[in-house]
Parts: structure tokens; sequence; C-alpha cells
């Protein structure tokens, strides 16, 4: 059975949508962070987070849509927070980057955009815990799933190989996408959260 991560990407009200998405059936609440240099967009849901931390039970899935993801790990790290996820196109020294994370006993991820060979996996697969699988162009909320995303899936499975890495999409998930593929965990917002009954809508996911 797959797992589910509700976004916020797009919250008009962040606070409010984190109390819905932590009183759902919902497995991870799903942090977009963007730096503005990255992604366009600049978001950074950290006062807020930080505002309600003692009404949050559901652990936080953290993923870093930035150049420089190193000051941002300590503030997520006094959360609870389950993984931070970098992206592999940084031009940082990844490896320290995610001995930092494990430092905090926090699981490591990274994420892979549309236009990205998976072979800039290839030298982090021995100190990763998650892989996210970016369906769309990374930072815009909303968007068009990329079809070739199932084959991305398929191709990063077969490379993993018996590693205990869990593969996650992030973008364009809704029912009839998230069934083409061979996720673990599915990362939505849209879908979820524009849904009159969210718990139906994250159990279709499953």
């Amino acid at each position: 059975m797959k797992k589910v991560s509700v976004s916020i990407l797009n919250s008009k009200n962040i606070e409010d949508d984190l109390i819905r998405i932590n009183s759902s059936n919902a497995d991870y609440i799903h942090i977009d962070v963007g730096d503005g240099s990255f992604i366009e967009r600049r978001r950074d849901p950290i006062k807020e987070l930080k505002g309600i931390e003692a009404a949050l039970t559901k652990r936080l899935d953290v993923h870093l849509m930035v150049d420089n993801p190193e000051s941002y790990i300590l503030s997520y790290s006094e959360l609870n927070t389950e993984y931070i996820t970098i992206h592999c196109e940084i031009k940082k020294d990844i490896l320290n980057i995610l001995d930092d994370i494990k430092s905090y006993g926090i699981k490591r991820g990274l994420a892979i955009s549309p236009d990205t060979d998976i072979s800039f996996l290839e030298p982090f697969l021995d100190d990763i815990e998650m892989i996210i699988v970016m369906g769309v162009i990374p930072g815009k909320s909303g968007q068009s799933f990329i079809y070739n995303t199932i084959n991305k899936v398929n191709e990063i499975k077969e490379l993993i190989g018996d590693r205990n890495i869990l593969i996650s999409v992030d973008g364009g998930i809704n029912y009839e996408t998230n069934k083409l593929l061979n996720n673990d965990i599915a990362v939505s917002e849209t879908y979820i959260l524009s849904g009159e009954d969210i718990n139906k809508r994250i159990e279709s996911l499953r």
C-alpha cells in the first residue's frame, strides 16, 4: 500500500491547511521550501510550522528546492521531521549535506527534476533513504503530469536494486496518474485539498 504525503505549496492559509492535513489520514505533511533561485518561487513556512508545532502530530516530509540547503537543515531538524530531501542538481558537496541531515537523526532524500538523467543519483544511493521523482517542473503547483515520469520511476527502481530506498513522486498526482506509477509515496496537493472529503481523496492514492 502506498503512503500519501500532502503538500501545502499553494496554500493561501498555511496554518489552517496544516491543521486540516494533521487531522486527516495522510501519512506525512509535505513541506516545500523554495529560495527564489533554484526555483523562481520563494516559500518557507517555518514560521507557521513553529507557531503551531505543538498541535502537529504528523511527521514532516521536507523538500528543499534551494541552492543552499545547509541554511535550512537546522531549523527543520528541530520540528517533527522524518525526511529532508535536497536536489541532486545543486552545485554543492551533496554527500556532506546528506551527512549533515543524518547527524540530526533525520532520513535523507534526493530529488530529481524531469530533465535530469538518473545517473546523477547513482553516486549517492548508499547514502539516502528516499528519492523524490518530480512529475512536473519544480516549484509550480497545478501543472500537468509529465508522463515520462512513469518510465523514469521504473528505471530508478532498477538502479536502486535491493537497497532500501523509497520512491516518492511529486507533481501532477491524482487518482489516474498515481495508479500508473510504481511508487511508494504519492505527494499531492491540488487533487487532495480541492476535494470536499480529503480522507477519501487520500485513500484513493493508496
